[in-house]
């Protein structure tokens, strides 16, 4: 069995908060509809161009063990965020890099941690009642429109065909892209459910 370094206190906070700010720096870039691109190398094919910070986050790992798990964290909440919302991940990231962050200040000031934890829970409490009572719901095809443009990068005829998508399959359709063989991109819709592949067996015609 490989022998375990362990690292306490203030080495491990200041190693873990190099990394969360290695990760978070380089996703929140991205950040908004005026957000830049970030450019990823791949082992194979051509360099994936991206403004989405969950893919940014799950393609950064770092040589330092330790700063690497700075980073795992700040990438889980990007995936978790990911899967539960779908959107917001970049906002997420840099939430989460300056909650680590003033965290690290109260614990190193002599602060309990788990009352920090529960005042972080408390103050989510409040931010979610709150963010509940401003929200508006998203009614006309225009507000769609709206809504899908500024998440495809303020790309009008993208909006547009996602909003058309949406309004077409209903609140409780499912919408699918797929990249395309060719420069066009084109609404396909189809009723009912649809399989890849064929019978199982030729007797089921």
């Amino acid at each position: 069995m490989a022998a375990k370094e362990l690292v306490y206190r203030e080495h491990a906070r200041s190693a873990m908060l190099r990394g969360v700010d290695a990760l978070a720096n380089t996703v929140r870039v991205t950040l908004g509809p005026k957000g830049r691109n970030v450019v990823l190398s791949r082992k194979f094919g051509s360099p994936l161009v991206t403004k989405d910070g969950v893919t940014v986050a799950k393609d950064i790992e770092l040589k330092d063990r330790y700063e690497n798990m700075g980073a795992q964290m700040v990438r889980e909440v990007a995936s978790k965020t990911s899967d539960l919302a779908g959107d917001g991940t970049t906002t997420a990231t840099v939430l989460a890099q300056a909650i680590y962050r003033e965290g690290i200040k109260n614990v190193a000031a002599g602060a309990n941690p788990m009352d920090l934890k529960r005042g972080i829970e408390r103050a989510v409490e409040a931010v979610v009642e709150e963010l509940k009572k401003i929200s508006k719901p998203v009614k006309s095809h225009k507000e769609q429109e709206q809504v899908a443009t500024v998440s495809a990068n303020n790309d009008k005829k993208i909006g547009s065909l996602i909003a058309e998508a949406m309004e077409k399959v209903g609140k409780d359709g499912v919408v699918t892209v797929e990249e395309a063989k060719s420069m066009k991109t084109e609404l396909e819709f189809v009723e009912g459910m649809q399989f890849d592949r064929g019978y199982l067996s030729p007797y089921f015609v």
